[in-house]
């Protein structure tokens, strides 16, 4: 066998033993893990994560995860929290604290100041008869099934495990807190994942950088408004200021004979493609992209005739990373 077929096969022994683990720790959930969610959902103050080693590194991760899924949470590193970041906790606030073996050393000044001022403990551990979840009023219990490495001695599977349970507390949280994805856009406003939330009132122009011209308007004014405002379109406008239609480089074209004779209502597509200002930009791209279209005016469903509320252009859209 060469060294290539060996490293694919431990590679897939990994992952098929990882998942066949997950797939132990999601038949082997109960009650306890229900009442883990309640327990932070009564809380009044935050989540505090804790753990050492690799646990730790997973701590991390779950405290970002509920942090940005709507639970106020963060990680206080045990070590740490024996040299005064204790005082980060208070009454209100419920502790998670992560050791796979429940017996990390230095846990154990955390997990009494927890039973001392009555701060409510969550044990994530794969030991019931551990210290930690002895201690511990809810239990997160993650089964015992070795490591990938065959010895015991890399985290891999426990490690896993413990933040599989992690991303389900926090996605449990989520769901029940009915956290949407605009909310989730305001703890991401940056990178692949903020543009993908943006919305289009996030991204149009609006005000006096509209062009907008009314149905009367000759098009000799509404080529001027089209040139000034630099969007190769007009809003075209009735008298109580509900978007009529569109005048598009099309339409010139279509109207060349006789264009600046005509009056905007004559040359202009009506009943226009619209968005709303609280949909996903992510949307509005997917309409101008299915139209083969460059840009969307925006009208508020719920506004009557108010008339426009912006315009969204492609390049607004490609300039946050969408398209």
């Amino acid at each position: 066998m060469s060294s290539a077929e060996i490293f694919l096969d431990t590679a897939r022994q990994v992952i098929t033993d990882e998942a066949r683990a997950l797939d132990a720790l999601a038949e082997g959930l109960d009650a306890r893990f229900a009442d883990a969610v309640d327990l932070v959902l009564k809380a009044e103050g935050r989540i505090i994560v804790s753990g050492i080693g690799k646990s730790g590194h997973i701590g991390h991760k779950i405290a970002a995860t509920l942090a940005s899924t709507g639970t106020p949470a963060y990680f206080v590193h045990p070590a740490e929290a024996s040299h005064g970041d204790l005082g980060m906790l208070s009454k209100g606030d419920v502790v998670l604290a992560i050791s796979n073996s429940g017996e990390a050393p230095e846990l154990a000044n955390l997990l009494s100041f927890t039973r001392r001022f009555g701060i409510p403990l969550i044990g994530l551990s794969s030991r019931m008869d551990s210290t930690l979840m002895k201690e511990a009023d809810v239990h997160l219990e993650i089964p015992a099934l070795g490591e990938a490495c065959g010895f015991g001695m890399v985290p891999s599977i426990s490690t896993t495990l413990t933040l599989a349970m992690g991303d389900a507390l926090a996605i449990a949280l989520m769901k029940h807190r009915d956290f949407r994805p605009e909310n989730f856009r305001a703890f991401h406003p940056g990178g692949k994942l903020g543009a993908r939330l943006s919305r289009v009132d996030d991204l149009m122009h609006h005000g006096k950088a509209l062009p907008l011209v009314t149905a009367s308007t000759p098009m000799s004014e509404a080529l001027i408004e089209i040139s000034q405002k630099g969007f190769g379109v007009a809003g075209v406008t009735g008298d109580d200021d509900a978007l009529l239609g569109i005048i598009t480089d099309g339409d010139l074209r279509r109207h060349m004979d006789g264009l600046l004779d005509k009056t905007a209502a004559e040359v202009m597509t009506h009943t226009p493609t619209t968005i709303a200002p609280g949909s996903l930009a992510e949307e509005a791209v997917a309409i101008m992209n299915n139209r083969k279209i460059t840009c969307l005016f925006v009208v508020a469903p719920d506004e009557g005739a108010q008339g426009p509320a912006g315009l969204l252009h492609i390049h607004d859209c490609l300039r946050v990373g969408l398209g």
